[in-house]
């Protein structure tokens, strides 16, 4: 009797932890504003066991190990409305951004706190895509280039872009060269952090493109998902490929997803920095699209920038050190090493995300 108790006991121990795993499982879920768009999302998608890989053949950059392109988030959809005007300066830099120079163009809800003005940004004439979501809590509108200069005051932009479900696809957007989302591929507050662990989506890269980016009149220099390049790309002083010493990679262009081969272990590149390897894995893991130009000789990621802060004060809160830094840092160094190495996935297409096959990682919970 004691031991047909014991197996009973024993059994039901087994079933409920059994049970319990099983149920931790199948609760995992995301939030769309901090983790958007389906599983099936170019930005969601691993890397396929089927991936075929060119090697992009990057040139090292010398002006900076690597920087950052901010995309501007705006998940604040109960925020009061902001009117926003047209402004034509765009990336003229003798005009300014603050002005508006047309109509009002819609209202958005952004709280009048977040300022973002020649005091605030980085550079002369960021890209500053901006993604807002509506008061519906499920459409993302975009614009670009954004600027919010004067608390309790409007706001003003220039190009609009097709309304985007936060649940849906979410390929496209505010990213002028590419035509790709501002909010896609983004590296997020928390995320990159020493307790965020694996960084689970997609990234979002620019290159210079006089370096390393092909164009030729049947590509355009452009790929999937990309719906466009740049319009100097074919001309002119930064024109693809125009400042390349060797023959330019054809596969790398605009819209290429880029990622480290599954075959190279992550060990052998000897990274200096914690952030150094998150960030290798996932380009292994995820990889990322090229989406703009830097049109300087550097390497860029995109970055969240909010009403909650700036990734880049995390980043340098967290780690103490700068993000956007020199060649000769050993952040700096761990990103060159990376940007060396990377392939295009070549058989990248909307019949295989990310080359197809076996996903290298699960793929993303469902929304809660």
């Amino acid at each position: 009797m004691k031991n047909k108790q014991f197996i009973t006991l024993t059994c039901y121990v087994i079933f409920v932890f059994s049970f319990t795993v099983s149920a931790q499982q199948k609760t995992e879920t995301r939030d769309a504003r901090l983790w958007p768009f389906s599983q099936t999302s170019i930005w969601n998608m691993p890397i396929g066991s089927h991936a075929n890989y060119v090697h992009a053949h990057l040139e090292p950059t010398t002006q900076a190990g690597i920087t950052i392109d901010e995309d501007y988030i705006v998940m604040t959809p109960s925020a009061p409305p902001m009117d926003i005007y047209e402004s034509d300066a765009g990336w003229d830099r003798n005009k300014n951004r603050c002005e508006k120079t047309g109509k009002l163009m819609y209202s958005l809800p952004i709280p009048q706190s977040f300022l973002v003005n020649k005091q605030t940004w980085d550079g002369e004439t960021p890209n500053a895509g901006v993604a807002v979501l509506m008061p519906d809590g499920r459409t993302v509108r975009q614009n670009q280039p954004f600027a919010h200069c004067s608390n309790g005051d409007y706001a003003t932009s220039f190009y609009q872009f097709p309304d985007q479900d936060i649940q849906g696809d979410g390929y496209y957007g505010a990213h002028g060269a590419s035509g790709l989302s501002a909010i896609g591929g983004t590296l997020r507050i928390g995320e990159l952090t020493p307790t965020s662990g694996a960084i689970r989506h997609a990234l979002k890269i620019n290159i210079w493109g006089a370096k390393n980016m092909y164009y030729d009149t049947e590509t355009k220099g452009y790929r999937w998902p990309a719906i466009s390049a740049d319009g100097y790309a074919a001309t002119g002083e930064n024109a693809y490929g125009k400042k390349r010493t060797t023959p330019v990679v054809k596969e790398c262009r605009v819209g290429a997803l880029l990622a480290i081969p599954a075959n190279i272990k992550i060990s052998t590149l000897k990274l200096e920095t914690k952030p150094g390897k998150v960030m290798a894995q996932a380009f292994q893991d995820y990889g990322a699209y090229i989406v703009d130009d830097t049109a300087w000789d550097v390497n860029a990621l995109m970055a969240e920038w909010s009403p909650n802060g700036r990734f880049k004060d995390e980043f340098k809160s967290n780690w103490g050190i700068d993000f956007v830094t020199g060649t000769d840092t050993p952040w700096g160094r761990d990103m060159l090493k990376i940007f060396a190495i990377l392939h295009v996935v070549d058989n990248n297409t909307a019949k295989s995300i990310g080359g197809g096959g076996k996903t290298r990682k699960p793929l993303a919970p469902p929304f809660n």
